[in-house]
């Protein structure tokens, strides 16, 4: 197999890449990426003989529709995916290429399931088009599917996630701050509705070295995506935060105060736009302000019930995040060339992937999830 990882010199898109050529049936990776400098690369990629770069923009449609045709698959891990999941879809689809992508975004979900250019397209072209297949979200969707699979019904879904900035970098920044602006949606009482980002403060317990964490909404995809295939569920709902705390809290005051406006402004004679400047400045943090854990946590809570019996399920996960987007894209892909991913068209992870084989490639691979499992019933004998 052939695979062209789309953002292939960026942190998640080698995540990708480091497993995929591990895998004996993969026989070429190439890193297509804006920026082709080879120090970017980790060393593990550069020596081997499976790995290319080539230079390739999301915004050069022709371009992209020629390199993917040369692969069996594509895996879009250009951020942030508001601005570049629509494009590089469209143009998997049209090369008649199945495609993966990592895309936390919510605004381009609605989009690509709308499109006849693409969900349409795709399913008379007999190909896949899978979006939202890293960690958060990607595995968790997974993991609610594999519970939901337990239960006779499902009726809250309760998905949250850390990230510390020691791990952020570049287009993982421009969506932590887009993320939390303006009214994101979540699905509440049945109903996908409308809630302010960075709103519903609750403090949340993660696996050790994370601990006790603030967080609140944020604008992902899976209250739009985990209703169409978990039939009756009433709540899904995601909050995550970035650590240390006082990220999130400068955050939501550069929010509150104009510094997250995409309206320019004139500064001395020029215009200027202050999302693009303050994105700018968060870049630029060094990588040592904070001693906190460099690391990310998910956790995953789903309640039903099961023979009459109220049931909650929780999961546990901690980890790097490139790894822990990368492996679980990586072995989507490797399904797909398996022919295990049946459904053509437009479709999320909880929609067409099998969640004992995935969990399985991701435990063998070194993934640890801890889980729990409580039972409420009245007292029997």
């Amino acid at each position: 197999m052939k695979a062209l990882v789309v953002g292939g010199t960026g942190g998640m898109g080698q995540g990708v890449a480091r497993d995929l050529i591990k895998q004996e049936r993969i026989e070429k990776v190439v890193l297509g990426d804006i920026n082709i400098d080879p120090n970017r690369v980790q060393e593990k990629l550069r020596a081997s003989n499976k790995v290319s770069l080539i230079k390739i923009d999301v915004n050069d449609h022709a371009g992209m529709v020629k390199a993917i045709r040369d692969v069996d698959v594509v895996i879009n891990c250009a951020g942030p995916f508001y601005k570049t999941a629509v494009a590089v879809a469209k143009a998997a689809v049209e090369a008649k290429v199945n495609y993966i992508d990592i895309c936390d975004d919510y605004e381009a979900v609605p989009i690509l399931f709308a499109s006849e250019d693409i969900d349409k397209a795709a399913k008379e072209a007999g190909i896949t088009v899978l979006t939202g297949m890293g960690s958060d979200p990607g595995t968790n969707n997974v993991l609610v599917k594999w519970y939901a699979d337990r239960l006779d019904r499902v009726d809250e879904i309760y998905l949250y996630w850390v990230v510390s900035i020691a791990e952020l970098a570049g287009a993982a920044w421009d969506h932590s701050l887009h993320m939390v602006l303006g009214k994101i949606p979540q699905y509440i009482d049945g109903k996908l509705v409308q809630v302010d980002g960075g709103g519903g403060e609750e403090t949340e317990h993660f696996l050790e070295p994370l601990g006790e964490c603030l967080i609140s909404y944020v604008g992902h995809p899976q209250p739009i995506t985990i209703p169409r295939y978990i039939k009756g569920v009433k709540t899904v709902v995601i909050k995550g935060a970035l650590i240390p705390r006082w990220v999130d809290t400068l955050i939501k005051e550069q929010r509150d105060t104009g510094l997250l406006s995409s309206e320019p402004i004139d500064v001395k004679g020029t215009k200027v736009v202050p999302y693009d400047l303050t994105l700018k400045l968060w870049d630029t943090i060094p990588k040592d302000r904070d001693n906190g854990p460099q690391a990310s946590g998910l956790k995953v809570i789903v309640k039903g019930e099961r023979q009459g019996k109220q049931v909650t399920y929780t999961a546990d996960i901690v980890g790097r995040m490139a790894p822990g987007t990368g492996l679980p894209a990586s072995i989507a892909a490797l399904m797909m060339e398996a022919g295990e991913v049946k459904v053509k068209g437009v479709v999320a992870p909880e929609g067409c992937i099998d969640p004992d084989k995935f969990l399985a490639e991701l435990l063998k691979r070194g993934a640890k999830i801890h889980q729990t499992e409580t039972i409420k019933s009245m007292f029997e004998l």
